[in-house]
């Protein structure tokens, strides 16, 4: 056992593991949007919390967002921290725990609802491993920063929301509620969303815009009141919830739009940085992933003074999809290529004819697939709106028709 969790001694990851979890997520992807395609009437009806779409959604963001997270964790970290992955046999465990555990879960959601607690309890076992995982490697960490600072925090909100989702399936096994159901959805989805991906990507982001645009000299000063502002706002909100509380919350939806806000003006200001005359396209649909969710922030302050779920539920749809999976999109166009570029060819160079990273991935696909999934994001959300089930359908299977493509082009990559 102790050989199993020794530390390796350099910084590069074994590629398979990170790649392990892309390959899943952008597999979970498809029947995502395939069983959203197919709860059409019961969506466009305000039905949300109904099975299927408890499973497609948890698809999307367990299955998709949460294992790209992972997976791009064990290969940034390093990097970025400049510390080994604390130890790479524990990593494919944990990889196979969750994947089951995910795809069991959603499986049970879909089915036999009020027995997903069982499967929950597999799933949580691997975001556990993942947690100390990640515990440990940044612990080693010798010089911390503010992006230790986004990404622990991220980590916590990770655990946190494991937790409030494990007792939520926890009230349907047993009949019974611990504690009231809807503070618990509630904050399930605060600190899940906002919590734990919004902090991640704003974390990584200062490391990967930089990389991206060849931006040099900036200051990061502004980060640490980013992090001060989005924080405040976000215990607030829980203690809106908490309390049940109408005046707290408006407040915490302000405090979140100014650091978001915040956020948005440092990535100017680094980006005034850069060296890079033409920003890579792939890189710009992250961009404007981050230009979405500052609307979305603002549309967040404008309906916490009016309670009105229906218009939360397409606002955290909005969320979900144009904000947390399109910056992934964006960043895996990017960060794939650039992977198994280095791991097939980088030795090779000099040696015999290799391919540019430019020809690892077709660049106007990838702009083809991005505007594809915004209209039919777009489509979607009006779809909600006005209560059409045609323009939903219409919508939805552009968003299917992504997700077929957008694996080809990643799996594709793998093969030159």
């Amino acid at each position: 056992m102790t050989a199993m969790f020794t530390a390796h001694q350099t910084y590069e990851t074994n590629i398979r593991l990170p790649f392990s979890f892309i390959l899943f997520a952008v597999i979970a992807f498809i029947p995502s949007q395939l069983i959203l395609l197919f709860s059409g009437p019961q969506i466009v009806n305000g039905a949300f919390r109904i099975p299927s779409v408890w499973a497609a959604v948890h698809l999307a963001v367990l299955g998709f967002a949460l294992m790209t997270a992972m997976g791009a964790m064990y290969q940034l970290v390093p990097v970025a921290f400049l510390t080994p992955i604390w130890n790479e046999t524990l990593g494919f465990i944990q990889f196979i725990i969750t994947a089951v555990g995910i795809s069991l879960f959603s499986v049970f959601l879909t089915f036999k609802p009020q027995l997903s607690f069982i499967p929950g309890l597999l799933l949580v076992v691997g975001l556990i491993l993942f947690f100390i995982q990640m515990f440990m490697t940044l612990s080693k960490q010798s010089n911390k920063n503010i992006m230790t600072l986004f990404v622990s925090s991220a980590l916590v909100f990770l655990l946190l929301t494991i937790v409030l989702g494990l007792t939520l399936a926890f009230h349907f096994f047993s009949g019974t509620e611990t504690i009231n159901h809807l503070f618990l959805l509630k904050t399930h989805l605060l600190f899940g969303i906002s919590g734990w991906f919004t902090l991640l990507i704003i974390g990584f982001s200062y490391k990967m815009a930089p990389m991206f645009s060849l931006a040099h000299g900036f200051s990061m000063k502004l980060a640490r009141y980013v992090y001060i502002f989005y924080m405040s706002g976000l215990i607030i909100s829980f203690f809106s919830f908490f309390k049940n509380d109408d005046v707290l919350f408006p407040i915490g939806t302000i405090l979140l739009f100014i650091g978001f806000a915040l956020f948005v003006y440092h990535m100017f200001t680094i980006l005034q940085k850069k060296v890079k005359k033409k920003l890579d396209r792939p890189f710009l649909f992250a961009l404007l992933a981050i230009g979405i969710a500052l609307l979305l922030h603002g549309a967040a302050v404008f309906l916490s003074f009016d309670a009105y779920p229906y218009g939360f539920a397409i606002l955290l749809y909005g969320y979900i999809f144009g904000w947390v999976i399109l910056s992934i999109i964006g960043y895996l166009y990017k960060i794939v290529p650039f992977l198994w570029w280095t791991h097939r060819y980088s030795k090779k160079i000099g040696k015999e004819n290799v391919p540019t990273l430019k020809q690892m991935m077709n660049e106007k696909l990838t702009v083809i697939q991005c505007c594809l999934f915004i209209i039919s994001l777009a489509g979607a959300a009006c779809a909600f709106i006005v209560s059409s089930l045609p323009l939903f359908y219409i919508a939805q299977t552009g968003m299917v028709l992504f997700s077929l493509l957008f694996a080809y082009s990643i799996l594709s990559v793998l093969f030159k």
